[in-house]
């Protein structure tokens, strides 16, 4: 197959998609959870059966506590998350809860806004740290080489995959966000993380395999050499992508409310990864190619 052949197409497609996720993100923005804007944590468990979602917050109206994040966990309990409250509001609540049957507190935890404004701003700059490692290593580890690429281009071309590959799973979480509640929490950040490791591994392979040629001189067109290269990556790629999903997917149908948000983001960011790396990482390198 030849992955360049129809490289504006791709860099078409992706270009729409991306502009779509920014556009997703300055329209609606993220809806960050407490752990990144303060707030309460409250952990409960129904001695009978579980109230529904809406009954619960309509239940609590009565605190005017803003936006009222509930969980199911296991089979009949809850997790409940509000703005940040007092003690009083902490133990009113407990009775309110009891008003229709006995529950059971598991845990009852606060986190302040500067706490969570720090932890913000930790995330973001974890975030950019492990970008730059990435981009580093693959700077690294091609350093030797030099022809007709040198090592930098190779780190350019990783740069603007990782790029397209946190921005495509952003997106979909702002418009989550905005019309279903989703809210960005560290376990969403654990998994972005893990699509950034996921993606360079993809990459790292189609270069790896790109090295080889190159030394062995498969083809003296380097177009050739690309394809071919992207070719004999492809069944890893897709393999090691397409198991990783399967399991991601039955964790996310049948792991529970709280493993959905992070197996969502895992699923999205490496099929967006695999994508990237098979129908991006050829023709940037040729169009890097062309203008060096």
């Amino acid at each position: 197959m030849n992955f360049v052949r129809y490289k504006k197409i791709y860099f078409a497609f992706s270009g729409l998609v991306i502009l779509a996720s920014i556009g997703s993100v300055a329209v609606f923005g993220l809806n960050p959870g407490i752990d990144f804007t303060g707030g309460s944590i409250l952990e409960v468990s129904y001695s009978g059966q579980r109230p529904s979602n809406q009954e619960i917050r309509d239940g609590l109206a009565e605190f005017k506590l803003g936006e009222i994040y509930v969980q199911p966990t296991e089979e009949n309990g809850v997790i409940i998350k509000t703005k940040d409250i007092s003690e009083e509001t902490h133990r009113l609540i407990i009775q309110k809860l009891n008003a229709s049957q006995d529950v059971r507190e598991k845990r009852f935890e606060s986190l302040g806004p500067v706490i969570g404004k720090e932890l913000r701003e930790k995330t973001v700059t974890l975030i950019i740290l492990a970008l730059f490692a990435m981009v580093v290593y693959i700077i690294f580890a091609f350093r030797k080489i030099r022809r007709p690429l040198p090592p930098w281009q190779y780190g350019a071309v990783s740069l603007v995959i990782l790029f397209h590959d946190i921005a495509v799973p952003i997106g979909v979480f702002a418009v989550l966000g905005k019309f279903y509640g989703i809210q960005i929490t560290i376990p969403v950040v654990a998994a972005l993380l893990t699509v950034v490791g996921y993606a360079i591994n993809n990459v790292v392979v189609v270069f790896d395999r790109l090295r080889e040629n190159l030394s062995k001189r498969v083809s003296v067109v380097f177009d050739e050499t690309v394809n071919k290269s992207i070719s004999q990556s492809l069944a890893r790629c897709l393999n090691t992508s397409l198991t990783t999903i399967l399991v991601l997917s039955a964790i996310f149908f049948f792991g529970g409310p709280t493993l959905r948000a992070f197996s969502l983001a895992l699923i999205i960011g490496i099929t967006a990864g695999t994508y990237s790396a098979v129908f991006l990482t050829a023709p940037l390198l040729t169009i890097f190619k062309k203008h060096a």
